[in-house]
């Protein structure tokens, strides 16, 4: 017989051993699923991996970024899953931030001053994202729709705007792309920091980062937030208003998600396409998981990601293997660093019946 229950309570140190041990056994899994698949030898994969990753300083601060984007979105999406709102919308709400973003590059590129222009983006970024975020979040706390279908709903649609506009602006005509925007005039364009380009980007993320984990956990409204998320009938008991809550909410997550939109456009890309956002939208959802959306630890597992990634493309060059070969490595960790949690949160106990009763073994 076997017996589920729910722990108390672990150490920090006992649950960071079980994730160690998990994550060992899932480096020992890919590498006997490479031997036996490719023939290579697992320890030059995984060499080839982390050389993917911090072989050379272009490729640390290529890695650095990705992960300071995928950061912010992460901590966007936060706050709503604190609160129980699942917000699967991210995706969306980061596009049209970026159609914001460029929209102003293009429009007002030659009529403003370059600080000017980079504020008025900066406004209309988060002011699309968290217009895009507060479309459901008024449906669900209205009339209670819910709010994984709509705001999944809310990316196809914005998919299609950014495609609308892509059209709309493609250079040359029939191209069905934008190209770089403003290349010549850099107008809109991040001010590089102390000569690199992506410092910027990881600095108002760091930032942005140690500003969320004060709010979820030094103020009134992040208080707010966790009761909400463990009943809404108590928060309503003790004088919280719960519609009001959901608004601001997914306001400030839908604003976060369009100033990612902003750094993906301002600061790294410059242009602007169907599929600038990545699935990072989708990738944040695993980040804020698996960190128990605490903001902090989110660097933590933005990296591991991030690092994953990296490699996975690594070796696909390096060793001439379908990139596929590398998302197959990423999957086998992911699935046994995610099933470990199952065994930090849960005990799992046998036990065998005997004449007297139970006894555990």
């Amino acid at each position: 017989m076997i017996h589920i229950a729910k722990r108390k309570e672990m150490s920090l140190a006992q649950a960071s051993l079980i994730r160690a041990i998990a994550i060992a056994l899932a480096l020992v899994t890919c590498g006997i699923i490479t031997t036996f698949t490719t023939g290579l030898n697992p320890i030059s994969v995984y060499a080839t991996m982390f050389e993917g990753a911090f072989g050379s300083a272009r490729k640390v601060w290529i890695l650095l970024q990705e992960l300071s984007i995928l950061l912010c979105v992460s901590i966007a999406l936060t706050p709503a899953f604190r609160m129980r709102f699942w917000n699967l919308g991210g995706e969306g709400q980061i596009l049209v931030g970026c159609l914001a973003a460029a929209s102003c590059m293009i429009i007002l590129g030659d009529r403003l001053p370059n600080a000017v222009l980079i504020l008025v983006m900066l406004l209309a970024s988060i002011a699309a994202g968290a217009v895009w975020a507060v479309i459901p979040a008024f449906f669900k706390a209205r009339w209670n729709t819910n709010e994984t279908l709509f705001t999944l709903m809310m990316n196809y649609v914005a998919t299609q705007l950014v495609a609308y506009f892509v059209i709309v602006w493609e250079v040359p005509k029939g191209s069905g792309n934008i190209g770089i925007i403003n290349q010549s005039t850099e107008a809109g364009w991040f001010p590089q920091v102390a000569g690199n380009k992506y410092l910027l980007n990881i600095l108002l993320v760091a930032f942005l980062t140690v500003a969320m984990y004060v709010y979820l956990t030094r103020s009134k409204h992040g208080y707010e937030i966790s009761v909400v998320g463990e009943s809404t009938n108590t928060a309503r008991y003790v004088g919280i208003k719960v519609e009001q809550v959901i608004l601001r909410t997914l306001l400030l997550s839908g604003a976060i998600c369009g100033f990612a939109g902003l750094l993906l456009v301002a600061g790294t890309n410059h242009t602007l396409t169907t599929t600038l956002a990545g699935g990072r939208g989708f990738t944040a959802v695993m980040v804020a998981w698996l960190a128990k959306f605490n903001p902090l630890v989110m660097v933590a597992s933005s990296l591991l990601l991030v690092f994953m990634e990296c490699g996975a493309g690594e070796i696909s060059t390096a060793f001439g293997l379908n990139h596929s070969f590398g998302d197959i490595l990423t999957g086998i960790i992911l699935f046994f660093i995610i099933g470990s949690e199952f065994f930090i949160t849960y005990q799992v106990r046998f036990t065998r019946k005997e004449k007297g009763g139970e006894e555990h073994v």
